[in-house]
């Protein structure tokens, strides 16, 4: 109790307290030690030993669950809007009027998907600037990476990409479009997991019980994602008449989507690592290759020219991203079912008005 003082005065209920021992390290083996059966016992002690004013009840019914807002709503739609706008301006335009519909669309679809990060339910608590930048080089690379890889494997470029699929640099525009109307469903995916997992942690009698209920529940959303992501895929392959790069396009859809996840839920280091990671294998790819052409230096593009003349230029970011979405997978699957993830034990901005009792305050 002295120890964790400030956990037990702060709480609203003692979910928040059992979620901050959990981080802290306390396990059910801890528990045993102070006669309890696990945390969630020794949490429910802790939180009845702090006095409250007019608190009548050691534990609520449920926990407040985040709710799906109209604004984030039209958040998570407008960077998908834009983009098609941007690929119908360059669809329709030619020259110079080409040049300024891609610039617009491009610094339209950033914006967008910027504020789209930082409000709803892919927004995070803290400021994750540094992944940005190798996120808007994932995605670049989807858009003009395999194009600027062909054409250097054949001689090229001779010279800068104008938009099209047949130019001097192919611009491959299917698994952008693709991500950019994958934003909603992104959105709903975060705010169904962390609802459902929210109300399973005020179910759980049990970290084990917890983390056995909600693992299914992280699979199930992660696949319901990729599901929509592969209708998608297919329908702007269609509307595009551009072949359908499925594996490229699903692999850093699901890179992108557990970095997210894991940035919402506070785990920042791991998506920030596989991301740095994935663009850098991505950069050295096309700089080997650039860099075989030196004298006595053939052997540096070896390993890509294999790569494309097994897959293709798709199997380079297919290799890359699959790798890192399997990493964050795995490491989801650990991080995200545990309670500390789920059970906030600071306050926000939704409180109780300065006159109300302590455990009137609403934590989400």
């Amino acid at each position: 109790m002295h120890r964790h003082h400030d956990l037990c005065v702060r709480a609203v209920d003692p979910l928040e307290i059992a979620a901050g021992l959990e981080a802290h390290g306390v396990t059910d083996r801890t528990a045993a030690r102070f006669r309890h059966r696990d945390v969630f016992s020794l949490a429910e002690e802790m939180y009845a030993r702090v006095p409250r004013d007019g608190d009548t009840s050691p534990r609520p019914t449920d926990l407040p669950a985040p709710r799906l807002r109209a604004a984030w709503i039209v958040l998570a739609l407008l960077p998908g809007a834009l983009c098609v706008a941007a690929v119908a301006g360059l669809r329709l335009t030619d020259g110079r009027p080409r040049l300024i519909a891609a610039v617009v669309g491009t610094l339209a679809v950033t914006l967008a998907l910027r504020a789209a990060l930082r409000r709803g339910p892919l927004s995070a608590a803290t400021r994750t600037n540094g992944t940005w930048a190798w996120t808007c080089w994932l995605v670049g690379y989807a858009l003009l990476g395999d194009g600027l890889l062909r054409t250097a494997l054949a001689g090229g470029p001779d010279g800068l990409p104008d938009g099209t699929a047949d130019g001097p640099w192919p611009v491959t525009v299917t698994p952008v479009l693709a991500l950019a109307l994958a934003c909603a469903p992104a959105a709903a995916s975060a705010h169904l997991f962390a609802v459902r997992a929210r109300r399973t942690l005020s179910a759980s009698r049990g970290l084990a019980d917890f983390s056995a209920s909600v693992r299914p529940l992280l699979l199930g959303t992660f696949a319901l994602f990729m599901g929509v992501l592969t209708a998608l895929v297919a329908l702007t392959g269609a509307v595009l008449a551009e072949p359908a790069a499925y594996a490229q396009t699903l692999t850093l859809g699901a890179l992108l989507l557990l970095a997210r996840l894991l940035t919402v839920h506070g785990c920042t280091h791991a998506p920030a690592l596989v991301l740095t990671a994935s663009a850098t294998a991505q950069a050295a790819a096309l700089a080997t290759l650039f860099a075989g052409r030196l004298p006595g230096c053939e052997f540096l593009a070896a390993p890509v020219e294999a790569v494309v003349a097994a897959c293709g230029p798709a199997g380079v970011p297919t290799a890359i991203c699959g790798t890192g979405a399997l990493t964050l997978l795995v490491h989801t699957t650990r991080r995200l079912t545990r309670a500390s993830a789920h059970a906030s034990t600071e306050p926000t901005a939704m409180t109780a008005p300065p006159d109300s009792p302590p455990h009137a305050r609403i934590t989400l």
